[in-house]
């Protein structure tokens, strides 16, 4: 009994190596690993370049292969209000506040979104506006909306979309040949800092074959990065330069157009 549970221990592992070595993989390179902001920064590019390697057992397959590039930036929170006319003014109500939610978020695909896959595979992997995981936080107040409000999640992808940090891309990504995929992906000026996560998907006939995740990082440099870090690390020596240099520059205005 003993070797006969033995043996189908053995089998099932050479058939999981079997199929492990069946299974395609993604080569995937950036053009860049760091992308740096100074003072005349008006966005950039980061191309993707990737690659389909298939073992040499591995059987054709019929249908075409489908690539969804997306790009998460660090996560942040984020307060949505909601406004209500009261006593003929517009004023603040209800609010929603999403956690830990992508500041950059970008989705690039070969087609369009629904052909990456069913509504589940879509969700797993978060491809696309409509799937994005957007963790919420409530106060715990009875008059808090119900959670997955509808209203406060279409607000804040409308804001998103509106400043140009959230977005759609579909037929982004293009076949160069039958295995070898290109992807630009656009940053805007106002692209927040932080360490970004490139996630490339290779999927077929709604299935996910392979994964690779890559990181670039977006900072701050020269006099930006020195007064970026100012005002975090030491608030208060920022806060009296701040003040000092207001000051001059009114001294300085008042000297040149003072009228005798």
């Amino acid at each position: 009994m003993r070797a006969l549970q033995a043996a189908i221990v053995l089998a099932g592992a050479i058939l999981a190596c079997i199929s492990a070595a069946r299974a395609e993989t993604l080569v995937v390179a950036t053009s860049t690993g760091t992308v740096n902001i100074a003072s005349n920064f008006s966005g950039t590019d980061i191309t993707v370049f990737g690659s389909i390697e298939r073992d040499r057992a591995t059987v054709s397959r019929a249908s075409e292969y489908q690539i969804a590039v997306q790009v998460f930036g660090p996560g942040e929170t984020v307060v949505t209000r909601r406004k209500q006319r009261g006593f003929g003014v517009w004023v603040n109500r209800d609010s929603r506040t999403y956690v830990d939610v992508p500041s950059f978020y970008a989705a690039l695909t070969t087609g369009t979104i629904d052909q990456i896959g069913p509504p589940e595979t879509l969700r797993r992997f978060q491809v696309g506006l409509e799937h994005l995981i957007l963790p919420e936080r409530s106060t715990g107040s009875p008059d808090d909306p119900a959670p997955g409000d509808p209203d406060f999640r279409a607000g804040f992808l409308r804001l998103k979309l509106h400043a140009g940090l959230y977005r759609e891309l579909p037929g982004a990504v293009t076949f160069l040949s039958p295995t070898l995929f290109r992807a630009t992906i656009p940053l805007p000026a106002n692209v927040p800092v932080g360490q970004f996560r490139i996630q490339v998907g290779l999927f077929q006939e709604g299935v996910s074959l392979a994964q690779h995740t890559s990181a670039v990082v977006v900072s701050k440099t020269g006099f930006e990065q020195f007064m970026f870090d100012l005002a975090f690390t030491r608030p208060l020596l920022y806060g009296l330069g701040t003040v000092v240099l207001a000051l001059l520059t009114g001294w300085f205005a008042g000297i040149i157009f003072r009228r005798d």
